[in-house]
């Protein structure tokens, strides 16, 4: 599971394929639409189609002409998965040190 969460944080790194994560995740999109919006020549922006494809985020599928890209929820539902624990983690790391200054208080009053 680690490797996947780094190629899928790996992934997300980049604004422009955040942006279309953003995007897909209103729906599907032909390629011509979520290369729109951003300033780079097309043979770029499908370099970061295949990295997202590449870390199973987003899967296209090709009729005639027209590749069409759908997001996958797998990678995002791991992603938050470890977001939760890792939250989880620093909550209880926040909680004990509250204890402790909240106990160390009336001695430096003292």
């Amino acid at each position: 599971m680690a490797n996947e969460l780094d190629t899928t944080f790996a992934a997300l790194a980049d604004p422009t394929r955040r942006a279309v994560i953003e995007r897909l995740a209103s729906g599907p999109a032909t390629v011509s639409e979520l290369a729109e919006p951003h300033a780079i020549a097309l043979p770029t922006f499908m370099r970061h189609l295949k990295v997202l494809e590449r870390s199973g985020l987003v899967r296209s599928v090709k009729k005639g002409r027209v590749r069409t890209c759908h997001i996958e929820e797998g990678p995002l539902t791991q992603v938050q998965g470890w977001l939760v624990w890792q939250r989880r983690i620093w909550e209880s790391h926040m909680d004990r040190d509250g204890a402790l200054a909240a106990a160390l208080a009336p001695r430096a009053k003292g």
